[in-house]
């Protein structure tokens, strides 16, 4: 027989009452010099805001900075809409926010949401004060990755790179995987909302992975130029397919054939809810690692 012990921090219940909703409770997690201290850059946009949220709600860590060029000196609590103020204002110097979060001698985790062009200097900054870094910015460069990489290792600190942070998105790549072994004929096709970066990360990536098994997809017309017929990536003949059309989820369908059968796997985005998960799972795991990690499925 195996026993089993859990150890709970204190919950601090609360009775809130906001002018736009209901009266309603939550349950607080009670600070602890044992959390994670998690600063988010990029705060004020969507996913940084539905991850000051998730990571106030989640157990063992708490939101300890934010960083953003818009809406600096605002609560982010009160930018996020939540029941009551973090006492934690929007700053634009990351330095600033690295440098009295280390005083504490805390585990600390930088999350960053920025652009390609900053993550390298993030992340060097974030170690720089003993810190470890997740990183979801799509569309970073794979020179960017390498060179981050070796400076990791160097500096023996944990990093993640994270192409996505949807565990939907990864179950289907994995399961697209499996299925690629058995079908000769491998179609993408996407929906999104708007028209930045297309094809997306997420169907580069399954591409990427699909073009690595040694298989030849689409033979009949691998070499066609007509446009219709989509952009192929890879040397391997993965076709993408991208449709811009405002109003639908962000949606990902890989079609696999074989005379007589179709095989399909689709996985659909409509809130960016679904990332905080993923986000949570890598905060906890980023703070045992000595390296940089590409992608999340690599956590799980």
């Amino acid at each position: 027989m195996v026993a089993l012990s859990c150890q709970f921090q204190p919950l601090v219940c609360k009775t809130y009452r906001n002018r736009r909703a209901r009266p309603s409770a939550f349950c607080l997690m009670q600070p602890s010099q044992n959390n994670i201290k998690v600063i988010i850059n990029g705060a004020a946009k969507e996913i940084g805001r539905a991850a000051v949220i998730a990571v106030t709600r989640a157990r063992g860590m708490e939101v300890a900075g934010a960083v953003d060029s818009y809406l600096v000196g605002e609560d982010i609590g009160n930018v996020c809409d939540m029941a009551e103020p973090l006492e934690i204002p929007i700053m634009n110097d990351l330095t600033m926010v690295l440098g009295s979060i280390s005083q504490s001698k805390a585990t600390g985790v930088v999350v960053d949401f920025t652009d390609p062009s900053k993550v390298y200097d993030n992340v060097k900054q974030a170690t720089a004060f003993g810190m470890r870094s997740v990183v979801y910015v799509p569309k970073i460069k794979l020179d960017t990755v390498s060179a981050l990489s070796a400076f990791c290792e160097k500096a023996s600190m944990g990093c993640l790179v994270a192409p996505t942070l949807s565990i939907g998105s990864i179950l289907l790549q994995q399961a697209a995987i499996s299925a690629s072994f058995h079908f000769n004929n491998v179609e993408i096709v996407e929906s999104r909302a708007n028209t930045t970066d297309l094809p997306s990360s997420d169907a580069t990536q399954i591409a990427n992975n699909l073009s690595n098994l040694g298989q030849i997809y689409n033979r009949e017309d691998i070499s066609t130029d007509v446009k219709a017929r989509g952009q192929v990536l890879g040397e391997d003949g993965v076709r993408v397919h991208s449709l811009v059309l405002p109003g639908l989820p962000s949606s990902t369908t890989i079609y696999f054939s074989r005379p007589g059968e179709v095989y399909t796997l689709k996985h659909d985005i409509t809130d960016v809810q679904s990332l905080m998960p993923g986000l949570i799972l890598a905060i906890r795991k980023i703070v045992r690692i000595k390296s940089l990690v590409y992608g999340l499925e690599k956590l799980l």
